[in-house]
């Protein structure tokens, strides 16, 4: 149930945004869980309507891709699993299935469609509820919530990003080598920093953090410090 634009004004929001492998995912979600307020992984929903376009086998066509976002809500369920955040697509987990590469590819050419965002930003609007929410993305603050309570643009080094990444995708039993994890997330920087429509900035009034020599704690510390100074 969607709340009036005037009561949802009122909900406070953090967001944070930033590039692939900067941490944004794991501390976003680790912050809601803190503060004990919703959260939203808008990278996900990209994912999941990507993911759902490969098996259905509808053509990347923008036009064709509408039916498919207007049905992202009421087949989406959310869960938290003995602490982990799972994500459903009509009662199947596919959380794991649409965190792989060529997903996130397909996930980042969506993104360059203007009505597929706009098909969006109601539905991502929608997680806004008390008693707040922490919004995890590439144009949270800029974008869907520019009236955000606190902004933050989480950063790091290209090489650390792509050292993150290999080394998850080596605990998953992946086998990548770290030069081709570096190429395609230089590929995807590209990609979300020139997209014509909400491209990758750093929000008005963001507070930028470089957490290339960050713990995840220190990280999240030192957000918790610009919500709550002291």
């Amino acid at each position: 149930m969607l709340l009036n634009s005037e009561k949802s004004s009122s909900i406070p929001v953090i967001t944070i945004d930033g590039p692939s492998g900067s941490g944004k995912g794991t501390i976003s979600y680790l912050l809601a869980q803190d503060l004990a307020w919703h959260f939203l992984d808008s990278g996900a929903i990209y994912r999941i309507a990507a993911w759902v376009a490969t098996e259905t086998q509808t053509p990347f066509e923008e036009d064709r891709l509408l039916p498919i976002m207007s049905d992202l809500e009421q087949n989406i369920s959310v869960q938290t699993i003995a602490k982990r955040f799972r994500i459903f697509w009509q009662q199947q987990d596919i959380t794991e299935s649409i965190r792989t590469e060529e997903i996130g590819q397909w996930a980042s050419k969506l993104g360059t469609y203007p009505k597929v965002r706009q098909s969006l930003l109601v539905y991502q609007r929608s997680f806004r509820r008390p008693p707040g929410l922490v919004a995890d993305g590439r144009d949270m603050g800029s974008v869907v919530f520019p009236d955000a309570k606190l902004k933050i643009f989480l950063d790091a080094s290209l090489e650390e990003r792509a050292k993150r990444r290999y080394l998850q995708l080596k605990a998953k039993g992946k086998h990548v080598s770290l030069s081709a994890v570096r190429a395609e997330l230089e590929q995807r920087d590209c990609q979300d920093r020139q997209r014509p429509v909400a491209p990758l900035v750093v929000p008005t009034g963001a507070i930028i953090i470089d957490s290339t020599h960050l713990s995840i704690q220190q990280v999240l510390q030192l957000i918790k410090s610009k919500l709550f100074p002291a």
